[in-house]
């Protein structure tokens, strides 16, 4: 039986990744309402009853406004570290204690037959991290959310299967475009979210040729879209030897619905 993933959203609106190994099944965000996250469930032929855990990367809206509704619905525990909790709790309403774990940032722990690794990455929330998940095979990686990468976040995606990674937004898009500059800088900032170039250049210095998937995702609903962040990708690897659909598979991911189920074998 193979890890299986599924992107349910992603992108600035809402978050949330379906992982799948041995009858555990558990959502990595739930950034939607609760009603939409159980609809797209229902859409791969998922029982939301059957959901096991939910785990949060960090507490802002887009991670985490279903979070709360699908505790209390379905007896879900959810999972954070200490201060993501703190940060988040008034937002996601009243919550069972039983309902209530946490995990330690940067330490590597088991859930069922999963290993999750959570570990920091660089933006404006109390701890945000980004999760390794894997089994005894196979490696599934999501890293959104950071304004910059460093040779730790490069460190826990080494030799990953399958990525989920930011492709937030076009810098030039952004520029023009009708944010206000307050929210510009901070996108653009350390803090903020990775661009379409600097991913495509990050994720030169990751891929080994040995048949990776690489998701793109949380785009900008107004300076991105998903045709020119794949194009984007695509040139950077091409400028460096990488055929993209022979060295490495690039998918996008959907803002508004599931995407494809991958099956890791």
């Amino acid at each position: 039986m193979g890890l299986k993933f599924c992107s349910l959203f992603s992108g600035s609106d809402g978050n949330s990744q379906y992982i799948e190994y041995k009858g555990t099944k558990i959502l990595i965000d739930s950034g939607m309402s609760g009603i939409k996250v159980q609809r797209q469930l229902n859409s791969i032929d998922v029982n939301p009853n059957e959901i096991q855990a939910i785990f949060i990367t960090h507490e802002h809206i887009d991670h985490i406004k279903g979070a709360g509704v699908l505790s209390r619905r379905f007896d879900i525990p959810i999972y954070a570290n200490k201060r993501t909790w703190e940060a988040m709790l008034p937002k996601i309403g009243k919550m069972e204690d039983k309902n209530i774990k946490t995990f330690e940032t940067n330490k590597e722990f088991a859930f069922n037959d999963l290993s999750l690794n959570s570990f920091s990455v660089h933006h404006d929330a109390v701890e945000p991290v980004g999760f390794t998940v894997t089994n005894s095979k196979k490696k599934i990686c999501l890293l959104t959310d950071t304004g910059v990468v460093d040779e730790d976040i490069k460190y826990n995606l080494e030799d990953f299967d399958l990525l989920l990674l930011e492709t937030n937004h076009d810098v030039e898009m952004l520029k023009v475009g009708s944010y206000p500059y307050s929210l510009k800088k901070r996108i653009l900032s350390k803090f903020g979210h990775l661009s379409n170039e600097t991913a495509g250049y990050f994720l030169t210095s990751l891929l080994k040729d040995r048949e990776e998937i690489v998701l793109l995702g949380h785009l900008s609903g107004e300076n991105n879209f998903p045709e020119l962040a794949e194009k984007t990708v695509n040139n950077i690897l091409e400028e460096k030897g990488i055929i993209p659909g022979k060295n490495v598979k690039i998918e996008m991911t959907y803002r508004d619905k599931a995407g494809k189920i991958y099956t890791l074998k």
